[in-house]
């Protein structure tokens, strides 16, 4: 079962049910009417060590959703930093946006002593509708702080793109020397979906690795860019994955893996730094089904968590970046054992990870 099959609807859910089969820890939550901070913290994991994950800060529809949402990527976030080697484990933390949000500082410190209150089973850091100023704010309050704009006695960004990106493109050019037995990227043609903060990254190496892009993006302007800096071709955003490629790189949003867009893909291989890209688990074996390798997206795009991790750990950045190094090793023995076992990279993948929770 994937991460994304926990969003069910409201009449099957059962919070303690959910918690007992998905293997969680625990769930806290905390109301703020001061500052209107409504948050979720889901720890998954804490057996490899604390609870890492980021903090997310979007609109949500109800409560449940909310909840639904911190669970799935709690456990995505167990699986990613286990299959990372990190001496981690997987959490998240959802704010519910306020509809009139007065005092975004107010409402960040009231959940930095929301995060404190844990007394260090969970760190936060950057993710959807976060900032690092955001994260600066909360380190006024808590130390357990993964992302911030200095990052103390190491220094550098806690900016996580850069890391993701680097990993993504290991990643790729793992898979690649798998499929085509290429030692480099040169003339192969590389769709990437979503060319944000790190879709742009990732195609600023792939083009100095001397691939051929095509770009897509609802951003006008970040095709543009592309375009400009990379000579890359544009595209229709929904219409990307048909593309008749070596790769699709899927950067944006998740569920881009389904029983509609496989069927349409010509690409030989699926390696992209979304997250959770598979819709449903059985679309693992629809990919393999079809000849198309696909890199798992928490075992490509873990150059993130990598950084944060080494950041809060204080690691040098020299050890961090051979960490993210490794990121080609694991991909490649996914693809082995993918062959060697007959079953779909994301099964291979899953079974390291609850090998390594264990």
């Amino acid at each position: 079962m994937t991460v994304l099959e926990m969003n069910q609807t409201a009449a099957a859910f059962d919070i303690f049910d959910r918690l007992k089969t998905e293997g969680f820890g625990d769930i806290h939550y905390k109301v703020d009417t001061a500052t209107g901070l409504q948050a979720i913290i889901a720890i998954h994991s804490t057996k490899r060590g604390p609870a890492l994950g980021g903090c997310r800060f979007i609109h949500y529809d109800s409560s449940q959703e909310a909840i639904i949402d911190a669970m799935r990527l709690a456990k995505g976030m167990s699986y990613k930093t286990a299959i990372a080697g990190l001496p981690v484990g997987g959490g998240k933390a959802v704010i519910m946006k306020p509809d009139n949000l007065t005092d975004r500082p107010a409402l960040f410190r009231a959940f930095g002593q929301f995060v404190q209150e844990l007394g260090g089973r969970y760190i936060t850091a950057l993710d959807s509708g976060t900032t690092l100023t955001d994260m600066d704010i909360i380190s006024e309050i808590t130390p357990y702080v993964g992302s911030k704009t200095n990052m103390g006695e190491h220094g550098g960004e806690g900016d996580p793109a850069p890391s993701t990106a680097e990993g993504v493109f290991r990643g790729i050019q793992a898979v690649a020397k798998y499929k085509f037995k290429k030692d480099d990227l040169k003339g192969l043609h590389i769709a990437i979906q979503g060319v944000g903060a790190v879709g742009y990254l990732l195609a600023q190496h792939l083009h100095g690795a001397g691939a051929v892009l095509t770009v897509a993006d609802i951003n006008v302007e970040a095709v543009e860019r592309c375009k400009r800096e990379f000579g890359a071709a544009i595209v229709d955003y929904h219409s990307i994955h048909t593309l008749d490629c070596d790769i699709f790189s899927p950067c944006a949003l998740g569920a881009i893996l389904n029983d509609t867009t496989i069927p349409e893909l010509k690409a030989p291989i699926v390696a992209g730094g979304a997250n959770n890209q598979l819709a449903k688990e059985y679309h693992g074996q629809m990919l393999r089904d079809r000849g198309i390798i696909y890199a798992p997206d928490y075992a490509i795009n873990g150059g993130g968590i990598i950084h944060a991790a080494a950041k809060y750990f204080h690691h040098s950045d020299a050890k961090a970046a051979q960490h993210i190094e490794e990121i080609y090793d694991v991909i490649y023995t996914i693809c082995e054992r993918a062959d060697k076992l007959n079953q779909p990279t994301n099964s291979i993948a899953n079974s390291i990870a609850e090998e390594r929770l264990r």
